[in-house]
């Protein structure tokens, strides 16, 4: 089946950002997001997921561990499973992104503070 936002599960989170499930399965996950201005997702990590985010259009904020990357539309980042991160969008746009997940995240996504 072609999938697009128009007929795929939508939600909510954090401060009004919005994604949708194009494929859901227990060993994938992806996922189109759309992130208004300054917002942010809170800092986390997955005990198991790999993850990649490829950037369709503003540029994504990402703190990795320590360190803090600015992704332009067009490229992409791998964020390694035990790696603590989150995306901002610190831009005046709409940051859009697809975020895909391997296995799915579903209950593997552990939140700061940290133990």
């Amino acid at each position: 089946m072609i999938r697009n936002k128009n007929n795929s599960e939508h939600y909510r989170w954090g401060d009004n950002c919005s994604g949708w499930f194009l494929v859901y399965t227990p060993e994938l996950s992806v996922i189109e997001e759309l992130m208004p201005p300054n917002t942010a997702e809170k800092e986390h990590y997955h005990q198991f997921a790999q993850q990649y985010f490829e950037i369709k259009s503003g540029i994504a904020t990402f703190k990795i561990e320590e360190e803090i990357i600015e992704v332009p539309s067009g490229s992409g980042i791998h964020i390694p499973p035990r790696t603590k991160h989150c995306i901002f969008n610190n831009g005046k746009s709409d940051l859009k992104f697809v975020v895909i997940s391997q296995p799915n995240i579903r209950g593997d996504r552990i939140e700061a503070p940290f133990h």
